[in-house]
Order: C-alpha cells, then structure tokens, then sequence
C-alpha cells in the first residue's frame, strides 16, 4: 500500500506542500515502476475521478510515458455534490469556475462575483474565508454546502445554516448560476 502523507489543505504553491509530497510521489512511482518492470499488474483506486485533482495524477505523470496505463473515469466530488443536492449547477452560456477555498478572500470574492456557477473545493479550515467571500460576492443566499458525498455520513445543506467551524476534509461548496 500506499500511505500518501495528508497536506490539508496547504496552497499548491507553499514550499512545504511540495517537501512533502514530491518525495513520497517519486518514491511511490519507483516501487510501482518496479512491480510493472517485473511483469505485474498495478491498480490505483481513487476517490472521486483520478484526473480531477487527484492524488493519481501525480503518479499518471511519472509513469504513464513509461507503460501501458488506463484510467477509469471517476465521479468528481462536485458532480456527486450536486446530484445529492438535485441541483442543476450550470445551464445555457452559465460559466462554470472551480475554486479552491485555499485562494485568499479578495481572489475569492472577484472570482465569485465575476461568474456564474462555482465549486469551491478544498473546504476544510477554510470555510470562514470562504463564507466571508462568498458575503462579499453577494452569493452567500445562493451557496450549499456538502461534505462527505458518497459515504453513508454524506450531507447537504444551505450554506448560510452551516455553522462557521472548520469543515472536513471532503466537503465542498456549489455556487448555481442559472438561479442568480
């Protein structure tokens, strides 16, 4: 097995994210490299959809040049979001912007207030942030809040109704446009 090390939610550019995953994806691709030079089979279950800010992908850019690879698509955490909300997202010329809730809040506010439809992903400690955002894009009224989609614990409620502690770690925040 793999043990990925957890980063929570630390931006993709902060040098301690890249400490602290560039060594265990180098070294998880050589010993997966080593099974397949051995003539092995190796399958990599995934959460969500592998090619969809998936921890995979990391692994897909050091071996898929080197052997044969196939990847099953996946349900992503937001169309699973907004199937458990029955909510359609985005419909016509509706724009949709996925986000991360890692992004500071005036980048969060324009980029919100400056599109239709959104997905915030990367919830977590950032939700306050993020609902402070969301208050100053004029959204707020709009945004549903989900976490743990596609577990038996999954929910789905307003945003507004949430309280502001921290979120889990699968949780996430649709942004409809075709209601605003």
């Amino acid at each position: 097995p793999l043990l990925y090390p957890l980063t929570t939610e630390i931006p993709h550019a902060d040098p301690a994210y890249r400490a602290a995953l560039d060594a265990f994806h180098d070294a998880a691709a050589a010993a997966i490299a080593a099974h397949l030079d051995a003539g092995w089979d190796v399958a990599v279950a995934s959460e969500g959809d592998a090619l969809f800010y998936g921890s995979y992908m990391h692994l897909h850019v050091r071996l898929a040049h080197r052997f044969p690879t196939e990847v099953v698509p996946g349900v992503t955490a937001m169309s699973g979001a907004w199937a458990l909300a029955g909510l359609p997202i985005a419909q016509g010329d509706d724009v949709l912007t996925v986000l991360h809730g890692t992004l500071d809040e005036d980048t969060l506010a324009a980029r919100l207030a400056g599109t239709e439809a959104a997905v915030i992903m990367k919830v977590g400690r950032n939700l306050p942030r993020i609902r402070a955002a969301l208050t100053r894009a004029g959204r707020l009224h709009q945004a549903l809040y989900a976490e743990r989609v596609g577990t038996p614990a999954q929910c789905v409620l307003r945003l507004a109704e949430r309280d502001t502690c921290p979120a889990p770690y699968f949780s996430i925040v649709l942004v409809p446009g075709w209601t605003r």
